[in-house]
C-alpha cells in the first residue's frame, strides 16, 4: 500500500514563476486533508530543489504536516523546528559549494544580468533565470568547470534553473531520509517529478509519476500522464487512491 505521496514543486505544483491553478491547488489540499481520516488516501509531502522559504510556504498552501524535503536532500520537521540532511560535518562537506558559489557570483552572474544565486539554499549552489535560453547558454560553462575542478558535485538543470550539488546528496537521498523519518520504505511512496534531478528518486520508489510536460528521461522511468502540472498531481493522487482500494479488495478476498 502506498503510504505517503510526494511531489515536486516547479513544473508539477505549478510552472516556475507563474500564478498556480488555486482550484487545482484546493484540489490537493482538499485530499490531504482527508488523508485523516481515510487510511487508502495517502498524506502529502514535498521534495523540491528549491531553497527551505519556498518549500515551507507551499507546504502551508497545501497543509502539510508531515516532514518535507528542500534542496534535494534537507529534511524539515514542523516538531520541533529542525532540520536534517545526511552531511555529517555540514562547513567541511559543503567547502567545494561555497567554492562553486564564489565561482558564479565572479564568473556568471556579472554576464548574465537576469540570473540570480539562490541565495536562501544552504547545501547547494543554485542558479535562477526566467530566461530559458540564458539557462541553455549557462550549462555548458557550468558543465567545463564541474568536470575541470569539481568532478565529486552532480550538476541538474530545468528550464530555469540549475543545481550543483555534492555527490548523492538529491532527491534520492531526500527521499530517504523521508521515509526514514515517517518509518516507512520507499517502497511505499509514490512521487512525482519532471526533471532530471527526479530521477534518481523516482528510479526507487514504488510508483513514480510524472506530467506531460516533463523532459523525455523523466518519461522513461515514470507513469506519465497526458496532463500538465497540478493537473497530473491530481490524477497521479487519483491513481494511487485507486491502487490502495484495490489492494484493500483484494486483501479482503483473500480473506
Amino acid at each position: 500500500m502506498i503510504k505517503l505521496f510526494v511531489t515536486d514543486l516547479d513544473g508539477c505544483i505549478s510552472y516556475p514563476f507563474k500564478t498556480p491553478k488555486w482550484d487545482n491547488i484546493n484540489k490537493i489540499r482538499d485530499l490531504n486533508l482527508k488523508s485523516r481520516s481515510d487510511e487508502l488516501i495517502p498524506p502529502l509531502s514535498v521534495c523540491t530543489g528549491r531553497p527551505y522559504p519556498y518549500a515551507e510556504a507551499v507546504s502551508q498552501w497545501l497543509d502539510i504536516r508531515l516532514p518535507f524535503v528542500f534542496e534535494s536532500a534537507g529534511l524539515y520537521r514542523w516538531d520541533g523546528n529542525r532540520i536534517e540532511t545526511a552531511l555529517e560535518n555540514s562547513d567541511e562537506d559543503l567547502k567545494p559549494i561555497f567554492t562553486i558559489k564564489d565561482w558564479i557570483r565572479e564568473s556568471i552572474l556579472p554576464k548574465f544580468p537576469t540570473t540570480n544565486l539562490e541565495f536562501t539554499k544552504m547545501m547547494d549552489a543554485g542558479i535562477v533565470s526566467p530566461n530559458k535560453d540564458i539557462i541553455k547558454e549557462i550549462l555548458p560553462l557550468v558543465h567545463d568547470k564541474i568536470s575541470s575542478d569539481f568532478p565529486e558535485l552532480e550538476v541538474h538543470a530545468t528550464d530555469i534553473s540549475i543545481n550543483i550539488l555534492m555527490n548523492g546528496n538529491n532527491k534520492l537521498q531526500g527521499m530517504k531520509l523521508l521515509a526514514n523519518a515517517l518509518n516507512i520504505t520507499l517502497d511505499e511512496i509514490a512521487y512525482i517529478g519532471d526533471t532530471g534531478g527526479d530521477i534518481p528518486a523516482l528510479e526507487k520508489v514504488k510508483m513514480p509519476f510524472s506530467p506531460s510536460n516533463a523532459t523525455r528521461g523523466v518519461k522513461n522511468v515514470s507513469r506519465n500522464f497526458d496532463a500538465e502540472t497540478s493537473d497530473a498531481v491530481i490524477m497521479a493522487y487519483d491513481e494511487i487512491i485507486q491502487h490502495n482500494r484495490s489492494l484493500r479488495v483484494e486483501t479482503a478476498k483473500e480473506v
